[in-house]
Order: structure tokens, then C-alpha cells, then sequence
């Protein structure tokens, strides 16, 4: 996953260059710093391995915000389809009933014809497109039956909800074609990040990436100490709430009230103590996740063989009957919002002030996440990117 760091103001700029050589060197740096970061540059005008780092980690939160884009798009794209094949069925079927109408109305027509009625007026009008416009309606109706006139006026009814239907089918093509270029937008611009990581990365040379290895490795020991500081707090949570909970039932026992079968903070702290049936749920959510350790991020996927952070929650939930929506952006609603430090394993873990990441929460600081392009499918710290990065905590059921 990438970094979360606010952006920092552009670095001072060269003043001017005067030589050729001058030059030549300075729009190779520059070519290259505008693809790292917007800090100042180093003393010998090439940026470092912590600003190539900053920048390749900004590229792929750009992704990765881009990839949660094209999951709302690709999800609009769907419904509109969907919608826009129903009322094209719908317009069919309001096609044949009409011409059924029409038909109708020549049989009465004929018949007129044949029996010697106002032959050529009657049949013009009833088999034309616009029979008001044509005749008089209120000297025709005089000479129509009951059953008649109750084909002439479904036979108008018809007409004017298929111009309607076909009217509104016409529209949701508009929509459908504007939610098609969203996507391929959103697609795009996913591809041109990760293009661009690539190109930056293939730069380093092997020291370098050593170096950037090291880093890396820095980054997730603190992590992981601050998940253990985490568990180390939360076990104490627990153990509060039971020594509260205990003592709850043996006050209520003293009293002659029996015991207690509340589910909340005894102490009235504000702790939610969700009922058995969540762990339950929960259980068959994070089963489903560890079975997908392994598998590649790849963004835009929902399963089997491959997923993208919302495409993991939502597969990990959807195996224990909760249905959650597919973007990060809407699973942030879907559940009561709750305190990291009252997290329980099942929690959805969300990250970033644009909640473009998400991880399912296993307990003791940890998550199971889809971190980013090149990366699989794993067991990390919730803080992985630090604890600025973490936005907030949902019970999904």
C-alpha cells in the first residue's frame, strides 16, 4: 500500500541556465524529478532514493485512488446496462402490443367496409398514425361501438407509454455512454500510474534497491511494534470489561436481580460489545481471507484467483451472508463506525483521508489486506503506513 503523506509545497527552481551542457543536465534532472517528488532537489540535482520512494508511493495511492474510481464506474456502467436492456424489452413488448392494436382496429375497419358503413373515412382514420388528426373525433365516436371505441383508446394509451419508454430508454443510452467514458478514464489513468511506477523503479540500481529494501523493512518493524502496543492495549480493554461486567452480576445478584445479559459496556465507557452472532459471522469472514493469502493484488478484481483491497472485503463478507458494496467509498457507510482500540477481528480497517484503502482487521494491531500492485494478498500491521494513515474503524453486521 502506498504512503500517505500530505503534499508539500514545489522546491525552489534553478534561477536560469546558460550553457549547453548546463542544459542538457538540467532537463534530464528535471525530467526525472517530475516524475519522483516536489521536494527540493539534492546537491548534485538528482533526487534521492527517499524522494524516489515518496514519489513511487504517491503513484501508487494515485492508483490505487484511480482503481476505487473505475470500481464505482465499472459498478454504474453495470446497473445502467441492466437498466437500459429492460427498457428496451420494455419498448419491444409496448411495440407489439401496438401493432396488436392496430390490427385490431383494421379488423373493425373491415368489417365496417364490408357491411356497408362509412367505409373509406373509418378505416383511413382507425389505420392511420394520427386518426385525430384526420377526422373529427366526435363525429367518429358516434358511430363506433363500445367495444370500438375501448380498442381506439388503448390502442392511444399504447402509443403514448411507448413514446414515453422509448423516450427514457434513449436517455439512460446517454448515461450508459457517459458512464463508459468514466471508465475508460479511470482505467487509463490507473494504467499511466502504474506505467509510471515501473519506469521510476527500473531506474535504481541494485544498490539502490537494497537501500530501498532496508527501508522498507524499517518501516514495517515499527509497524509491527506499534500493532504489538496495540494488542498489548486492547487485551487490557478486555480484561477491564469483563472485571466490569463480573462485578455488574454480582451486584445484581446481591440485589436478587439475577444476572445480567447485556451486551455493552458494563462501565459505561461507550465500548460496543457486539452479540455472539457477529463473531460467528466474522469468523467465516477472516476464514475466507486467510485462504486467499498468496493471491496477487490486481486492481479491479474481485476473485477468485486475484483481488484489490475493496474486492477482498467484499468477497471475505459476502462468505458469511453479508453482502457489502464493492467500492471502499460506500463500505465505509455500511456498518456502525467504532474506536480502533475497540476493534474486533471481522472490523474493516479503512485508510487515507480519501478512504481509497481497506483491510479486514484479524486482531492484536493486525489485518489481512490486498496491499498494492506487485504486491499479494497478506498478513501485515494496520500501521503499515503509519498511524496518521488509519481514517477510521466499521462493524460491517
Amino acid at each position: 500500500m502506498a504512503s500517505h503523506r500530505k503534499s508539500r509545497p514545489a522546491g525552489a527552481r534553478a534561477a536560469g541556465i546558460r550553457t549547453p551542457a548546463l542544459a542538457t543536465a538540467a532537463l534530464t534532472s528535471v525530467a526525472l524529478l517530475s516524475q519522483t517528488a516536489n521536494a527540493a532537489p539534492s546537491a548534485d540535482d538528482n533526487p534521492s532514493l527517499e524522494e524516489v520512494e515518496k514519489k513511487v508511493d504517491d503513484l501508487y495511492r494515485q492508483a490505487e485512488s484511480a482503481t476505487e474510481k473505475y470500481n464505482a464506474a465499472k459498478e454504474r456502467t453495470a446497473k445502467q446496462r441492466k437498466r437500459v436492456d429492460t427498457l428496451l424489452d420494455d419498448v419491444a413488448q409496448r411495440a407489439q402490443r401496438l401493432n396488436d392494436a392496430r390490427e385490431e382496429l383494421g379488423t373493425y375497419a373491415a368489417a365496417q367496409y364490408r357491411t356497408g358503413g362509412s367505409l373509406p373515412e373509418t378505416a383511413t382514420f382507425l389505420l392511420a398514425d394520427s386518426p385525430q388528426d384526420y377526422l373529427d373525433r366526435t363525429q367518429l365516436m358516434g358511430r363506433l361501438t363500445s367495444r370500438q371505441k375501448d380498442a381506439v383508446d388503448e390502442y392511444f394509451t399504447e402509443q403514448s407509454a411507448t413514446m414515453k419508454k422509448r423516450q427514457e430508454a434513449t436517455e439512460s443510452l446517454t448515461t450508459l455512454t457517459e458512464s463508459q467514458s468514466d471508465l475508460r478514464t479511470a482505467k487509463a489513468t490507473v494504467q499511466q500510474k502504474l506505467a509510471d511506477a515501473r519506469e521510476l523503479l527500473s531506474r535504481l540500481t541494485a544498490e539502490e534497491k537494497a537501500r530501498l529494501a532496508a527501508i522498507e523493512k524499517e518501516k514495517q518493524e515499527e509497524a509491527e511494534r506499534r500493532a504489538a502496543e496495540l494488542a498489548r492495549q486492547q487485551a487490557a480493554e478486555q480484561r477491564r470489561l469483563e472485571a466490569a461486567r463480573q462485578e455488574q452480576e454480582q451486584v445484581q445478584e446481591s440485589a436478587g436481580g439475577g444476572s445480567s445479559t447485556a451486551t455493552g459496556d458494563p462501565s459505561g465507557s461507550g465500548t460496543s460489545v457486539p452479540d455472539s452472532a457477529y463473531g460467528t459471522k466474522a469468523e467465516k469472514a477472516l476464514a475466507f481471507a486467510r485462504a486467499q493469502i498468496g493471491k496477487p493484488y490486481v486492481w479491479g478484481a474481485t476473485g477468485p484467483d486475484s483481488y484489490d483491497c475493496s474486492g477482498l472485503t467484499q468477497a471475505a463478507w459476502k462468505a458469511a451472508d453479508v453482502s457489502l458494496p464493492r467500492t471502499t467509498y460506500d463500505q465505509v457507510n455500511a456498518g456502525t463506525t467504532v474506536s480502533l482500540a475497540a476493534a474486533l477481528p471481522g472490523d474493516l480497517i479503512f485508510f487515507y483521508d480519501d478512504i481509497t484503502h481497506v483491510g479486514l482487521y484479524i486482531g492484536n494491531g493486525m489485518m489481512i489486506h490486498a496491499p498494492k500492485p506487485g504486491a499479494y494478498v497478506r498478513e501485515e500491521s494496520v500501521y503499515y503506513d503509519g498511524e496518521s494513515s488509519i481514517h477510521s474503524v466499521v462493524r460491517p453486521a
